[in-house]
């Protein structure tokens, strides 16, 4: 109960402070009134009994300490406080608003970044048990990674013991007819186990089951909830309903749940049961993704040690379809982030680097002014000040400059953060949930507060070791020297920060140049590209869809302001990576062999339109057709690791099955990168799409290309115009959607989108760093001209020319920056060997860029020490002799 009325009395006062005060008052009066009447009782007389009374209580000091009694006066105290340090930054508006632009550019920036890191690389998938979902990819011998195959799966489904649940899902881009036209949707065929692995259920309806998932089985298809909201309106009843799918009639089997998030394929809005069986040969073909849901207790380690165990049973018993291989489980979020996670962590440890610098700005700005305010903390002191009251001060004013900043900090994340979600490369995972949400703000608050208290220190240090009568006497124009070093040490931390900051950015600079400079094998510029993916039965006849392809280039190619076009069944730097084993037959001086190669088919004309030179041998015309021997053009470094010095052409290569049709090999054609610029993974096989179609229907063969990327060149290289080209592919059937439009030139350049976002970040905090730095260089200079007025006077008075003068704060300047400079390049050189795996063709000790770094520095230093040199230059010797 006593608790209870002490927190009911300490509200009481804070709600009614006149009231509380007069309760105070007449309870020292009525003690008062008792402690005289007890006086006169011993035969003082009523005025000396008062009198001793008074001497006795001392009503003010005890009215004072009953307002100090309680906890409410802490609350009161701090609220003086807030009050006072709001009037002292009222009064002082350019320093609170350096301060607080200071501090919302580091918090806001820092908690931006945090906002975009913690949902992808801390945060928990959203997932029930998230923690106990892994992904499990077959590594080859050569250090790359294959998908996983269907044969594969149902032997984990068989013999695994620490999975509780196993699934295989690959991309799948159906068109959905309808009354409002067809529409190409992205999505997912899957494994009826699918959804059970990530714990989700239907909102609507019901999940997929085994039956579902056979081969020949009715087709049943679930929509994500916004697809269901888009094109059903949200039908409640659409459970058992059929839609159109690629001509085909299919039942919705249900609706997943808004609050699902598919991070294997974020875009995907409608799944099918994959439907494979072992008769068929994609059965073998390693183009699956396989997570699973780890039993409880098991751990991806020892499910990776069991999947190991089976597969080395399982491949040496199919040695056809598997080279050696080793099975890798890890954390589903693990390997989603598994590409992203070394820049992201860069690019949080820059937004680190970028806080400490403004932190350090603050601290010196805090500094200067305490300097500033030597006399008024003197002042207090001889006034009863405490010293822990000159520290509480400060650090109310720090914290609420803080709290200034941390709230501009906030505007400045919200919108960094829509900044980072622009920019950020298309394989960042979980783009969506990216954004200022309970935990980045709770972050900045935090560290709001953590940097309030961490740039107070030194000033309150400062003002709590300061002596009083000294402080009276000299003024702070007279101040000591003592706290340059300090506030010289800061700098120096503060320039040897911009330089890792600038370092870095000038690596990630030259290292995209160079990537740029890239031959990737073919001419972008001026080159249009789209696709087209065939809809309907009756293109499941190749020979039907090569003739639509055909009659489509035939149209498109009298559009006007074409000069050449041709269709592809995959696009160089578009993400497309279709391989295969292509088969060599032994020669004079090779042994027979299988190597993985990028498999193209292409119409005639593919060569030209891109720009890709033919080395030896021809390109495709239009007599390489059905009916016509099989004809092939290969890669030149294909050519080199197979052959050697000995000639290609002439020689035969099988793609795919061992016993496909042989093609001769007719041309060499320069290499092509088709993933990145960055990588050298150019082995490639190009078929004439016609002869592709027609071995197919022969039995010969497996590739039904039905989905063909067009490019067209436009006359004087510029892109020919969209909706013509769009419009004379319908021209040949109207039904076929035409997607993923865009120039050549501008999947060049994403291609480097996760190195171009790094260096965006790190170019735009090495600017803030350079201008905080140049800040904190004018601060401390500006600071010590101040306060040398008067040994600048004397010096003037006594015979130093204004250039000795100058010479003087140059020189102070330009010592702070070397010491900085020299710092700041020891602490590169280790800093920048996290992003050593970011650099192409360029060493994370590149000379050219650290020189740069330091004469952009030097020059920023030598600009910010312009103005406190002009003043000094300008001080009369005469007026500060007089003022003396």
């Amino acid at each position: 109960m006593t608790a209870w009325r002490d927190l009911a009395r300490g509200v009481g006062r804070l709600w009614h402070p006149a009231a509380a005060d007069r309760d105070a008052i007449d309870e020292v009066a009525h003690f008062l009134d008792e402690a005289a009447a007890a006086y006169e009782a011993r035969g003082l007389s009523p005025d000396a009994a008062r009198r001793a009374a008074r001497l006795d209580v001392a009503p003010t000091a005890t009215v004072d300490a009953l307002r100090a009694a309680g906890w409410e006066h802490v609350v009161v105290t701090a609220m003086r406080d807030v009050h006072v340090a709001a009037r002292r930054l009222r009064a002082a508006p350019a320093f609170t608003l350096v301060v607080a632009l200071t501090l919302a550019v580091g918090i806001g920036t820092t908690t931006a970044i945090f906002g975009a890191v913690n949902p992808i690389l801390f945060a928990p998938l959203p997932y029930s048990d998230a923690n106990r979902i892994a992904s499990i990819v077959e590594g080859r011998a050569d250090g790359g990674w294959n998908g996983g195959t269907f044969a594969f799966f149902r032997e984990l489904v068989e013999r695994s013991r620490t999975l509780e649940t196993i699934a295989v899902a690959r991309p799948w881009q159906p068109t959905l007819g309808g009354a409002s036209g067809p529409e190409r949707l992205e999505g997912q065929r899957v494994s009826a186990s699918y959804f059970a692995v990530f714990g989700v259920a239907p909102a609507i309806g019901r999940t997929f089951t085994a039956a579902d998932d056979r081969a020949g089985a009715p087709p049943v298809v679930m929509l994500s909830d916004g697809l269901w909201r888009r094109r059903f309106d949200a039908d409640p009843a659409i459970a058992g309903r059929t839609v159109t799918l690629d001509d085909a009639i299919v039942a919705v089997a249900g609706v997943l749940p808004a609050s699902f998030e598919n991070v294997l394929a974020p875009a995907a809005e409608i799944w099918m049961p994959l439907q494979y069986d072992m008769t068929e040969g994609r059965a073998w073909g390693h183009h699956l993704r396989t997570v699973g849901r780890l039993q409880r207790g098991a751990t991806a380690r020892g499910a990776a040690d069991e999947i190991n165990a089976i597969g080395r049973v399982f491949v040496a018993g199919h040695p056809d379809a598997y080279g050696p291989t080793n099975f890798v489980v890890r954390r589903l979020q693990d390997e989603i982030t598994r590409s992203v996670r070394p820049a992201l962590l860069v690019v949080l440890a820059a937004a680190g680097v970028l806080l400490m610098i403004a932190c350090v700005n603050v601290t010196n700005l805090l500094l200067a002014r305490g300097v500033q305010r030597r006399a008024e903390f003197a002042l207090r002191a001889a006034l009863g000040a405490s010293r822990g009251r000159l520290v509480q001060q400060l650090l109310t004013e720090s914290l609420l400059l803080a709290a200034v900043g941390g709230a501009a900090g906030m505007v400045v994340a919200a919108g960094g953060v829509r900044a980072l979600v622009a920019l950020s490369p298309p394989e960042l995972p979980r783009v969506h949930a990216i954004g200022v949400d309970i935990a980045a703000f709770a972050f900045g608050a935090a560290l709001t507060t953590a940097i309030a208290i961490s740039v107070a220190i030194l000033p309150a240090l400062q003002a709590a070791h300061s002596d009083p009568h000294r402080d009276l006497q000299r003024g702070w124009r007279r101040g000591g020297g003592e706290h340059h070093r300090t506030r010289g040490v800061l700098v120096v931390a503060e320039v040897a920060l911009a330089i890792v900051l600038l370092v870095s950015s000038g690596l990630l600079l030259r290292s995209l140049e160079r990537l740029f400079a890239i031959d990737a094998g073919f001419r972008g510029h001026g080159v249009l590209t789209m696709q087209v993916q065939l809809v309907g039965r009756r293109f499941s006849e190749p020979r039907v869809a090569y003739r639509f392809f055909e009659d489509a280039l035939d149209a498109v190619r009298r559009v006007p302001g074409v000069t050449s076009a041709a269709f592809t069944s995959q696009l160089p730097l578009s993400g497309d990576r279709d391989e295969y084993g292509a088969h060599f037959d032994a020669t004079v001086t090779q042994q027979a062999g299988s190597v993985s190669a990028f498999r193209y088919a292409v119409s005639p004309g593919y060569f030209e339109t891109l720009g890709i030179p033919i080395r030896d041998g021809r390109p495709f015309d239009d007599h390489d057709r059905a009916g016509t021997p099989l004809v092939a053009v290969i890669s030149e470094s294909l050519a080199r690791h197979r052959f050697g010095t000995e000639s290609a052409l002439g020689q035969t290569v099988r793609i795919g099955p061992l016993d496909a049709a042989p093609y001769t090999i007719v041309g060499v054609a320069t290499d092509v990168k088709q993933v990145s610029l960055a990588i050298d993974d150019a082995d490639a096989v190009y078929v004439p799409a016609s002869a592709a179609a027609a071995t197919i229907h022969g039995g010969g063969g497996q590739f039904g290309d039905t989905v063909m990327s067009l490019v067209v060149r436009g006359r004087d290289d510029a892109p020919a115009p969209a909706a013509a080209i769009r419009q004379a592919i319908w021209s040949v059937d109207k039904d076929q959607p035409v997607v993923r439009v865009a120039r050549l030139a501008d999947l060049v350049a994403a291609s480097a989108a996760e190195r171009r976002f790094a260096l965006l970040v790190f170019e735009a905090f090495a600017l803030a760093a350079l201008v905080l730095a140049a800040a904190g260089i004018y601060g401390v200079l500006a600071g010590s001209v101040a306060e040398r007025v008067r040994e600048i006077g004397i010096r003037a008075a006594l015979g130093a020319s204004r250039g000795d003068i100058l010479e003087l704060v140059l020189r102070q300047a330009m010592t702070l920056a070397g010491a900085g400079v020299v710092v700041g390049l020891a602490a590169a050189i280790i800093a920048t060997r996290a992003i050593a795996a970011m650099l192409f063709g360029i060493s994370a000790l590149d000379p050219f860029t650290y020189a740069s770094a330091v004469a952009l520095l030097s020059a920023v230093a030598a600009m910010a020490s312009g103005v406190p040199a002009w003043r000094a230059v300008r001080v009369d010797p005469a007026a500060t002799l007089r003022a003396e």
